[in-house]
């Protein structure tokens, strides 16, 4: 098999363009919690904290020179960052928990069994049996 064909055959499974849409829709979902990271829950962080902008807090370890920038530690990003990355986790969390909940209602329950032993000789009989066939006790 040419691997033109084996690509093929992987780019036509239903697996592969699930994970694709799910990148795509990754992407913007990212987007969307960094805008709400960035623009509803820092400022409401940063007045609660007297009027702190995160996106302004920085340590600078050198000034800026002719000859050189400024070399700056931009811990304020930071912390903007890992607040975007563990509110995209918790709701990735809360999705996967609600999809496998829904999963296991949909799974067909067990079927019911259709033969018992019987108590005295052990032979398998069925369940609608009244009477073992093989030792003829009432069950």
């Amino acid at each position: 098999m040419g691997m033109l064909q084996e690509f093929k055959e992987f780019a036509s499974k239903g697996n592969v363009v699930d994970m694709a849409v799910g990148v795509i829709i990754g992407g913007a979902f990212g987007s969307i919690v960094t805008s709400l990271v960035n623009h509803m829950i820092m400022p409401i962080v940063g007045m609660l904290m007297s009027n702190v902008d995160f996106s302004d807090l920085s340590i600078t370890l050198r000034g800026k020179t002719a000859t050189a920038e400024a070399v700056v530690i931009k811990y304020g990003l930071f912390i903007n960052t890992v607040l975007n990355f563990l509110i995209v986790a918790f709701t990735i969390f809360v999705v996967i928990k609600q999809m496998n909940r829904l999963k296991k209602k949909e799974q067909a329950k067990p079927a019911e069994p259709t033969t018992r032993d019987c108590p005295k000789c052990f032979s398998t009989i069925s369940v609608k049996a009244t009477r073992c066939p093989n030792c003829t006790s009432d069950i």
